[in-house]
């Protein structure tokens, strides 16, 4: 099986991996790199139970080519935690009004979130909606 290198920031470190051409950004992620924040529920980039930030974009990691993430910096729900294990206001909000169901999507609900707000601090309705 042809494989690629690729080299780039997750969660503030500087990794490298050799990983198959085939494979997406999610799949290096759990398989490789054992992050099991990000999850495959559709795999055609509905759903969103798999987004991660990529360079401050809400990417859909099951269609994201890992080859695209050369030199770039890419944040999962592992990494958005303070060092001390201190939850980010993201995480401690949907935790304390009761922002989960069965939590399989709340990642990536929390990562779209993040997102957003680093883009659009003060967003509108129509904005979060969208």
């Amino acid at each position: 099986m042809k494989k690629i290198t690729v080299s780039f920031t997750l969660n503030g470190d500087q990794v490298t991996a050799e990983i198959p051409t085939t494979w997406s950004l999610l799949r290096t992620l759990r398989d490789y790199f054992e992050l099991t924040g990000p999850k495959e529920g559709c795999g055609v980039g509905e759903c969103g139970a798999c987004t991660v930030i990529v360079d401050g974009n809400a990417v859909n990691s099951c269609i994201f080519p890992v080859a695209e993430v050369e030199g770039k910096s890419v944040t999962t729900i592992e990494g958005i935690a303070g060092k001390d294990g201190s939850l980010h206001p993201l995480q401690k909000a949907f935790l304390e009004n009761n922002g989960v169901q069965c939590g399989f999507c709340t990642s990536g609900m929390i990562m779209s979130a993040k997102a957003l707000l680093e883009q659009n601090p003060e967003p509108t309705e129509e904005e979060i909606r969208t």
